[in-house]
This record gives C-alpha cells, structure tokens and sequence, in this order.
C-alpha cells in the first residue's frame, strides 16, 4: 500500500514504445524517509501542505483489527463529509475545518463500503461473504441473509440515516460510480465494479459464471448498471449491464515492443501469460466524466475508455494495456481539459510495503496517458513517490482527485501510509511531485530494513505481515482544502500553502471553484470565475517556467497591478489594451499556448460588468 516515491518517467511511442533509461529509485535522503514512527505522535514532514486538523475514528471503529474497521473512502456536500468504513459510515460537519463534528456513526458491516452521494441519498458498496441484509455483526449464517451489491441510505436527516434499500447483484460491488441521465435530471446510474465470482443461482436468480466474454448470459465479463429513480430509490433495479470487455486479450504494443530483460521483474506479482492472455473480465474502479460523455475503466491490464452518452448502451471507445509494467490498475483521473488520463496500479493489494529503496519505478505508481482527436489512447510517463518508506509501512499508490489550478493539471492523491502527494501532470512526458504530507510508520521499525514482507520476522500468511495496515485512501480537493480518509488514524484536513512551485496565485485561483457537491469518481468539469489571481497564475506559471521573457512578465505584472487599482471602464480600457499587447507576445514566447490562454482570461476579465 504504502510509500515508495521515485519520480521517473516512461516516454512512449505510438509505434515502438520504450522505456527510459533513466529510471530511478526512490531515494532514502528525502524528509520522509525515516520519520519517526506512532500511531498518533509519529514524525510528519509536509511540503506545500498545512495539517489544519484530524479527528480520529469514532469508537464504533476504534480498532485495528485486520481489514474489518478501516475507514475507506470519501464523498462531499454542503458542509457534510462522507466516510466510508469498512464496518458503515461516518458523516462529518466540516462547517469549521479546523474542528470538525460528528454528526453520525451507521455500523453496517458493508466491505469496502465504498460511498457516493447524490442530493439525501448515500450509496455504499458492498462486497464479500459477511455482509448481512439486515447491517448486523457476525457474519452471515443463512445464504439468503447475505448481501452484495449497493445500499442505499436516506441521509436527509445527517443525523438518522435510514437504509432504504439493498440492490443485490451477482458479483456485489467492490466499487461503483455515478452517471447522471443526460435527458432526466431524477434519473442516475451507478456502474457497478464487482470483484468476486458470480453468486451461486440459488442465492440470487440469473447468476452464471462463465468463460466467454460474448456470452450475454454470464454474469461477468461486464460492469454491472444499477437504474435509480430519485423519487423512487426503493425501486432501484439493475439493468443490462456494460459489456465493454468483448474481444479484448492480453497481448498489447507494449507487451511486444516495449519490455526489455530486466531481473527486477521478478519482484513482481504476475499472473501466468496465459491468463494475460484471457484478458480482464472486469474493473477494479470506473471514473465517468459526464461533461464530455466519458468513463476510463481501470480493468487489470487494461485502460478503457467508454463512450457514456447513453448510460444505458454505453460502448468501448478503445483499450490500452501494459502487461508488463501494472500489475493491477485501480483508478483513473482525467485531465481537466479531458486530453490526458491517469491510471493508478495498486501493485500487492494496498497491503504491502512497494514503496521501498529496493521497490521498481515502475510499478506501484502512476501513468500518463493522452488522448489524441480520435480518443486513441497513448501511454506516455511513469510517476512514482520518490521517497524512500519503510517495510512496516504498507504503501502503493491510490485514489485521488485534480485540484483546480488554471493552466496546470495536477493531481492530489493518497499513497496510503506513503501519505499525500501532489502530482503535476502538465507535461505528459515528465509527471513530477510538487507537494505532499506524511507521516511516520504506525509500526516502530523492525530491526532491519527488508524489501520483501515476507522477511525480517514479517508474518507472510498475514496481510500486511502482521504490520497495522493504514494510511492515506484517498486524498481529494474540495472547496479550498485537501481531505483525506485515513485508514487507521481518522480523517485529515489540510490546506495548500504557497511557494515557488505552487504560488499563492494559484492556490486562490484554485479556491474560486467551488460545488455543492463532489464525488471523486464522478469528475466534474471546473471553470473559473473571471479574476486577477486566474491571470495571475498564468504570469506565474510563465515565470516558472521561462515561458516568456523576464522584461515582458515584468511589464504584464505592472500592467495588472495598475488596471486591478482601477475601476469600471478605466479598469476594461487597461486591459483590453494589456490584453491586445499579450496577443503580439504570443509568437515569441516559448510557451505560446499559455501567453494565448493568458491573452483569453485578460479579456474575460475586461468583459466584467
């Protein structure tokens, strides 16, 4: 799960993809590495970021045993977060970040629990062999009592929430995601990521597992979709699901081209070839972006991106894979503009420590992939944690979310006890970090550092190895600040905080979007207000990046400061002006694309009545 940060890059061709030479380790000189380790006194080391507040888990799941009390993941409206557990819910009032109060603890056993909000109805996932009808403890001791699939739960009283009803599916739900109808705003569709076999038919009617992923009548090979009426949520019922899998093997480009012998490759946790080969019969998560009818399946090897426009016949656009370097893809994130996609790969199931000086770049982190005109898919640049963690620290990259900086793609997500990182994406070809918060291991040190968990008096038959699994699941930018669930300890608030890499510009433009409500795998399109600090963060970025020259940025910045002292149509005048001046700067600039994009918010800023 955990911490291994090695920024380093894969450069990828169309034709013949192949990887850097200059790929790296992370490194164990990092503030990072060797914090000081507790569950709630261990050393931080922050960059960019401010730790406004934590609350710890509330006692219902105040407990570390195994996987059953984890807290997981995160959704957001009004002043209301969301947190999912392993064992039920929290839902906080975040009114004041800085002392956040609990407004309700649901226990329901519901692994993972994985959560969703839409107006007064949360959905949970649910998955596994424990979960009951009925919520309880125990276990299940009648097949019929058994449970899988979505909850449904009425929170318009934050206080009561009242489980409406249980959408039961063949392969429950390890995941799922919120498509809203495009033509019926009380229609939504939740596409559903179920990891296990098909439930035996006596326990659910129409279950079937199969081997044939053209076979409509096998329950896999497909992502289950789940039909709700918002003024009926009792109704809910599953529909023909996404078979978006068909026709897909293992082999890909860069499994033949782009792999050369590498010894480190035996550290990897591989399928046989001949499974590869079979290719995915479903996905670990989906992220939809309904602005731009868009869903990129993260699916084993494979990177799918499926056309949503009918959430009811969605089809598959195209598929990338890279049985080489994923050992399992887990989320996906698009870039803003929706050109570029990020794949995440949880190499060892979140449990493990992949984040040692020992660990390979390639696996455990991130990908960068573009989309050209057509939507084809081409990967591009590797990203890793380049800091050093330690084998008590599981670590792995996980789930995220963009934060909205202007001109910028970047990326906030966790690494679970690897903590917060924020990756910058701009440039396809060269991912790298800008910030980050971390803690120490929950776990003292062992007496030597190892890079394999099953060494060092480390317990191979347990997850984990007997280490206290937690950590960052997820980290997300909302309304101003970053939140993330931790697995273990509770839930962190933070805030960005300015420097050279990441200004104070940027950080208030970032602020100007804002939404009422905000469910990370279902990615809203951001827009910004016209705004000094908007243009602003473009001057900063081109003086970041030697976009344009000194003495002309220095003008630009005079030009602002002058017009933002003015008022009405002396403010407009002046910047038309500065505007029609930025537009002849465009062509000797090294960063033209971002001069222009300036030129565009200058104007927009003119236009203000």
């Amino acid at each position: 799960m955990r911490f291994i940060r090695g920024m380093v890059l894969l450069a990828a061709t169309l034709v013949a993809p192949s990887l850097m030479s200059a790929q790296t380790y992370p490194s164990s000189k990092d503030p990072r590495s060797g914090l000081k380790a507790g569950r709630y006194d261990a050393g931080v080391a922050e960059k960019n970021m401010r730790l406004i507040s934590t609350v710890p888990k509330p006692a219902p799941f105040d407990t570390v045993r195994g996987l059953t009390f984890i807290n997981s993941d995160l959704a957001f409206r009004g002043n209301y977060v969301y947190q999912a557990n392993f064992a039920g819910f929290s839902i906080w009032d975040i009114t004041d970040p800085a002392k956040p109060v609990m407004t309700a603890v649901v226990r329901c056993i519901t692994s993972q629990g994985d959560p969703t909000i839409y107006g007064n109805l949360l959905f949970l996932s649910a998955e596994g062999a424990g979960n009951r009808k009925d919520c309880g403890d125990g276990g299940v001791q009648d097949p019929k009592d058994h449970m899988a699939g979505v909850r449904i739960f009425d929170v318009s009283n934050p206080k009561a929430p009242k489980l409406v009803k249980n959408v039961e599916t063949c392969k429950g739900s390890h995941t799922h995601t919120l498509v809203p109808s495009p033509t019926n705003k009380r229609i939504i569709y939740l596409y559903v990521s179920g990891q296990q076999a098909a439930r035996p038919e006596t326990e659910l009617a129409g279950c079937k597992n199969g081997t044939k992923a053209d076979d409509p009548t096998n329950s896999l090979y497909q992502l289950d979709i789940i039909k709700v009426d918002l003024d009926k949520p009792e109704q809910a019922t599953v529909i023909p699901g996404a078979r978006i899998f068909t026709g897909l093997d293992g082999a890909s480009e860069c499994r033949r081209y782009c792999a050369p012998v590498d010894p480190r490759r035996a550290q990897r946790a591989r399928p046989a070839d001949d499974f590869l080969a079979a290719g995915p019969r479903n996905c670990h998560d989906v992220t939809a972006y309904p602005a731009m009818n868009l869903l990129a399946a993260s699916c084993s090897t494979h990177s799918i991106l499926v056309d949503i426009s009918n959430p009811e016949k969605p089809f598959r656009i195209n598929a990338l894979a890279d049985t080489n370097n994923f050992q399992g893809r887990h989320t996906a994130a698009f870039s803003n503009d929706g050109k570029k996609l990020i794949q995440t790969d949880e190499w060892g199931g979140g449990t493990g420590p992949m984040c040692q000086a020992s660990s390979m770049i390639e696996l455990g982190g991130n990908t960068v992939i573009t989309l050209d005109g057509t939507k084809k898919q081409t990967q591009r640049a590797y990203f890793k944690l380049p800091s050093a963690q330690a084998a008590e620290e599981n670590c792995v990259s996980h789930n995220g979310g963009i934060i909205p900086v202007p001109g910028r793609d970047l990326y906030v997500q966790g690494w679970y006890q690897g903590g917060i990182s924020i990756m910058d994406f701009t440039s396809a070809d060269s991912a790298f970090e800008v910030g980050y918060f971390d803690r120490g291991s929950i776990d003292p040190p062992r007496p030597v550092d190892v890079p394999s968990a099953a060494a060092a008096g480390m317990n191979p038959n347990v997850r984990g190895g007997g280490n206290v699994i937690g950590g960052s699941w997820g980290a997300y930018y909302w309304n101003g600040l970053v939140f993330s669930s931790e697995l273990d300890r509770g839930m962190d608030i933070l805030e960005l905080t300015p420097s050279a890499e990441l200004t104070a510009n940027e950080i208030a433009a970032a602020k100007l979007v804002r939404f009422e409500e905000y469910n990370p795998q279902s990615q809203p399109k951001m827009t910004w207000p016209p705004a000094f600090v908007v243009v602003r963060s473009y001057l900063d970025q081109l003086v970041r990046g030697n976009g344009l020259a000194s003495a002309r940025t220095g003008a630009i910045d005079a030009a602002l400061t002058a017009a933002e002292a003015q008022t009405g149509a002396a403010r407009a005048a002046a910047l038309r002006t500065l505007a029609a001046q930025v537009d002849r700067d465009v062509a000797g600039a090294k960063d033209g694309a971002r001069v222009r994009a300036m030129a565009g918010e200058i104007r927009r800023l003119a236009a203000v009545k």
